[in-house]
């Protein structure tokens, strides 16, 4: 018994060993690298981001590591976004939100919804705050400082394009301290250039130039391409609103390189309006007149590819929403399922306890019974044997009547024969005492005749006993 317990022991340790190796893996560390290597790609070569978050997707899905492979969808799903495939990004995030859901990472469903809302970020306003509340919720929530920094960056974002500027800045405001707290400079970079871009519409000019040529020389500092070509485009506004058209040209230039190199066709368009502006501005008008038809004709396209995203963002999450209910319809029907088994299993079980039960109580029934019937053979017996004793007790009793009978006779006959046998004596003892008190008789002859009636007495007594006990003698 006791080399079986340590059997159970031992075996219980081994495997904890290995899922303890399992959960420790080098694997999972790798896959860990890959897609933070490739987050943190974003902002210089999405595509290199995709290629990273491939590679995390293959390793993690050889070892069918969830939550790896959740985070390799979400940081595909990134790449694309700097691309501009957002209904590629969409397909890619709402496979990451299920995968954190079934392994209930709140982590990683707040970062995705941040995500997400990055898409409605565009598009429509209201989605994507409503996505950003949500991601806000979990970080706050789960303490996480770059997710709650990054939430109101994107809620700024929001509200600038719904030109309420003060809440803008208000939300950058929040950012930049909180990633200064981090010390992140992406997210502080970020903040400085949203910030110049907000005064930049409050018509706060030098601020605006101020704040603007610190996030460029940070964004130059950690290579972040795409954030340099977006702050050229708006340095690029604020020299030509100084009428400094050499370096507005200059900036602008510089910028749309940037924006080339990250393949930003959204940023390449805008160019296209400010170089309108600049070339305007210049009283070059035919060439601000070329840009001009560029502007509209992209503008015609670019309205038709909003509408095309809007409607393919909600195609991918109306599919994304059909699944899930497919899903959550076969959970159900699954646990329905396990109910009914158990169910069944408790009834079965309920059953058998049944039958036992009354299989025990008809066994214990039928020797109940049998000792009933011997309790009842017994007393028969004894009934038997108290009638007997009963009767024999009549006879006995019968024969102690009679006898009392005869003794009562007898002890009648004695007291009529006591008051004259016996009183004889006493009577003449009484007349003895009498003359002797009037010294009328000797004293010897009185003692004489005072014996005489005592022996006298004596004698009849005797023979009363002798009579009395013996029942043959019916007389004295």
């Amino acid at each position: 018994m006791r080399n079986y317990y340590l059997f159970i022991v031992t075996f219980f340790l081994f495997i904890h060993t290995c899922f303890s190796q399992k959960l420790n893996r080098p694997d999972s560390l790798e896959i860990a690298r890959l897609n933070r290597l490739g987050y943190e790609a974003r902002l210089t070569d999405p595509e290199l981001t995709i290629d990273y978050g491939t590679k995390a997707f293959d390793l993690a899905s050889k070892f069918d590591y969830k939550d790896g492979i959740a985070e390799s969808y979400r940081v595909i799903g990134i790449g694309n976004y700097y691309l501009g495939k957002n209904d590629i990004a969409i397909s890619q995030y709402l496979k990451s939100l299920t995968l954190f859901k079934e392994t209930k990472n709140l982590n990683g469903q707040a970062k995705v919804y941040n995500n997400i809302g990055n898409l409605y970020r565009e598009v429509d306003y209201e989605k994507g705050l409503q996505f950003f509340r949500e991601a806000l919720i979990l970080a706050r929530h789960l303490n996480i400082p770059d997710l709650i920094a990054g939430c109101y960056l994107n809620t700024g974002i929001i509200y600038y394009r719904k030109k309420q500027y003060n809440i803008a800045l208000k939300n950058f405001e929040q950012s930049y301290i909180l990633f200064q707290k981090l010390n992140n400079p992406i997210g502080i970079t970020q903040s400085l250039q949203n910030r110049g871009v907000i005064y930049f519409k409050l018509n706060q000019i030098s601020k605006a130039e101020e704040l603007l040529l610190e996030a460029n020389k940070k964004a130059k500092e950690n290579e972040l391409n795409n954030t340099i070509a977006s702050t050229n485009l708006t340095l690029t506004s604020v020299y030509i609103q100084q009428n400094k058209f050499e370096k507005a040209e200059e900036t602008r230039d510089e910028g749309l390189a940037y924006a080339r190199l990250v393949k930003d066709n959204k940023l390449e368009q805008d160019y296209n309006y400010t170089s309108y502006e600049l070339e305007n501005k210049r009283k070059r008008y035919q060439q601000a007149l070329y840009y001009l038809r560029e502007v509209y004709k992209i503008d015609s396209m670019s309205f038709r590819s909003q509408v095309s995203e809007k409607i393919g963002l909600l195609q991918e999450q109306y599919t994304y929403r059909e699944k899930e209910r497919e899903n959550q319809l076969i959970i159900e029907r699954q646990k329905t399922s396990k109910i009914l088994y158990w169910a069944t299993t408790i009834v079965l079980i309920l059953s058998i306890v049944v039958i036992i039960l009354l299989v025990m109580s008809v066994r214990k029934k039928s020797k109940t019974n049998k000792q009933l019937q011997a309790l009842n053979d017994e007393i028969s017996l004894q009934k038997e044997n108290l009638d007997r004793i009963n009767h024999n007790l009549e006879e006995i009793i019968a024969d102690r009547t009679k006898d009392l009978q005869i003794k009562n006779k007898k002890l009648s006959a004695y007291s009529s024969h006591l008051s004259h046998q016996i009183r004889s004596p006493i009577a003449t003892m009484k007349g003895l005492m009498l003359l002797e008190q009037e010294n009328l008789i000797e004293e010897e002859e009185f003692v004489k005749e005072i014996g005489k009636c005592v022996n006298e007495i004596d004698d009849k007594i005797l023979n009363i006993n002798e009579t009395l006990h013996n029942p043959e003698d019916q007389g004295f």
